[in-house]
């Protein structure tokens, strides 16, 4: 994956909103919007611990708020940057919304392998995921993705140790 400047700057951003979370005890996600220019429209961090809500991830917050306050050609040539790949709930907004551009540091398979080895996947009973993890493309196979990066990935699995530790 090749990112630019920008790319590189509001990718680590969205880690630096995940760091966030896990120091509020909440799990290890952010996100930013920015617009075709690379403004930054809006940002979230998970809020699932603090608030009870399964479904406060902020890339849903900002699905949410692209289509109170962008049209459909802003939303269209908007980028998401994300430090985890989209779960199917959260690619499935952006499919809906008609966000075209999700960057994220680490992927879904990273997590997989990552919640393996700690032994600490999210099953519920006999085994079965309470959501199967899918790839943001086979939800939202519009939506251009890019990732994960290699230089951010290793922050991010760090950041998923320590939640998972706390």
């Amino acid at each position: 994956m090749s990112l630019d400047d920008l790319d590189h700057r509001l990718l680590t951003r969205a880690v630096e909103l995940a760091e966030e979370a896990v120091d509020a005890g909440d799990e290890p996600f952010g996100s930013v919007l920015a617009g075709a220019d690379g403004t930054v429209l809006a940002e979230d961090r998970n809020r699932v611990v603090s608030t009870g809500d399964p479904t406060a991830h902020p890339e849903i917050a900002l699905a949410r708020w692209a289509a109170l306050h962008l049209d459909a050609d802003a939303r269209a040539a908007a980028t998401v940057y994300t430090s985890g790949e989209h779960c199917p709930m959260c690619a499935a907004a952006h499919g809906w919304v008609g966000l075209a551009r999700i960057v994220y540091a680490s992927s879904t398979a990273q997590l997989q392998a990552w919640s393996r080895a700690w032994s600490a996947g999210d099953v519920a009973a006999e085994g079965v995921p309470v959501v199967v993890p899918l790839p943001v493309q086979q939800v939202a196979p519009r939506v251009r993705v890019e990732g994960p990066d290699d230089r951010l990935a290793p922050r991010v699995h760090a950041l998923h140790e320590r939640f998972r530790r706390s």
